[in-house]
């Protein structure tokens, strides 16, 4: 018996290896399969608009994961929090344009003015995170069906306040000046924005990463996850910190929501719903609740769809639904998600 039930522990354990060497497999390989069928300056340019669309994403994603995998809240609001972001930062960019610090500025007042917008972006995001935690979610802790249909009302109502302050029609978002050009890097035209959102996407990972392994708040937070009970019994306030993180998820959507627009050039009040689908795609082939997961999820889904699109047009809006089905028969919990 004892015999069985040991061979039977190892066969679990050696399928959850082939699972996990063929998930990562699937996550190197969609890096250098391109190489077959392009050259290395087409197959440079497709990467590194790749890696931009990928870190634009996780911006997005880090905030659904954060809320949807530590807290087990399913935010159907996440998009809304990202449009809300994208209409402030749109505000602040005509006011700081008509102060000459946009479109007619240098780097450093063109580096000054993303700031300003991205800390506006993350506060707007997680005030209302804050009132919409304390005013609904919070009464439907542990019910997702109520969490799906309370939070989905909620957006529709966020997206048409959003209708009655800025208008339904598309707006054209100012870039800042020193953002507007292109490198030519050995024959590869590289986008200036397209290295602004690798190198703050970048930071935002690693300064989520650090916040949840390196502090104290992490810690917590992280073990509020796996047993709130305990946490409370040791004297902290797991609502408080709740809300705390149901907050931050928000601004980082908002953040997200910002960097998008000024990278697409222009804003809609129902750009939420578009990027809410793609960050869910993300936070499923990642793992729910690894940060890390949905950064290399989003490299992916990034990474995919500029390389399908380039490759076979007609089939770019279908990959991502293709890997996130592929990588869920490989690794049910997605790349690193918890068995």
């Amino acid at each position: 018996m004892a015999v069985e039930a040991g061979l039977a522990v190892a066969a679990n354990r050696s399928g959850f290896n082939v699972r996990k060497t063929a998930g990562w497999v699937a996550a190197i390989g969609i890096w250098v399969v391109p190489l077959l069928w392009t050259d290395l300056t087409t197959y440079l340019t497709l990467t590194i608009a790749g890696v931009t669309m990928g870190v634009l994403l996780f911006l997005t994603a880090s905030g659904l994961t954060v809320i949807f995998g530590l807290m087990d809240v399913l935010n159907l609001t996440h998009g809304a929090f990202f449009a809300w972001g994208a209409y402030a930062g749109f505000s602040l960019l005509n006011v700081l344009n008509r102060l000459g610090w946009v479109e007619a500025a240098g780097l450093g007042r063109s580096t000054g003015s993303l700031v300003l917008v991205l800390l506006l972006s993350l506060v707007v995001g997680a005030v209302l995170g804050l009132i919409l935690e304390k005013i609904i979610i919070r009464k439907t802790y542990g019910n997702h069906l109520k969490q799906i249909l309370i939070t989905m009302g909620a957006a529709l109502v966020m997206t048409e306040i959003i209708k009655i302050f800025w208008g339904p029609n598309d707006e054209a978002i100012a870039v800042p000046a020193a953002f507007q050009n292109s490198w030519d890097l050995f024959n590869v035209v590289v986008n200036k924005f397209r290295g602004v959102a690798i190198l703050v996407g970048g930071l935002v990972f690693v300064g989520i990463q650090l916040v949840l392994q390196k502090t104290k708040l992490g810690i917590i937070v992280r073990a509020g996850v796996e047993n709130k009970e305990m946490v409370q019994v040791m004297g902290y306030n797991i609502q408080r910190i709740f809300s705390g993180v149901f907050a931050a998820g928000a601004g980082l959507a908002a953040m997200g929501g910002v960097m998008i627009s000024i990278f697409n050039g222009h804003i809609y009040p129902g750009m939420g719903d578009e990027n809410l689908i793609f960050a869910l795609i993300v936070v499923i082939i990642g793992g729910m609740g690894s940060v890390t997961g949905s950064f290399l999820g989003a490299l992916m889904v990034g990474l995919a769809f500029n390389y399908v699109a380039f490759l076979v047009p007609k089939l770019a809006l279908g990959v991502n639904i293709l890997i996130m089905a592929i990588i869920l028969l490989i690794r049910p919990n997605g790349l690193m998600g918890r068995n």
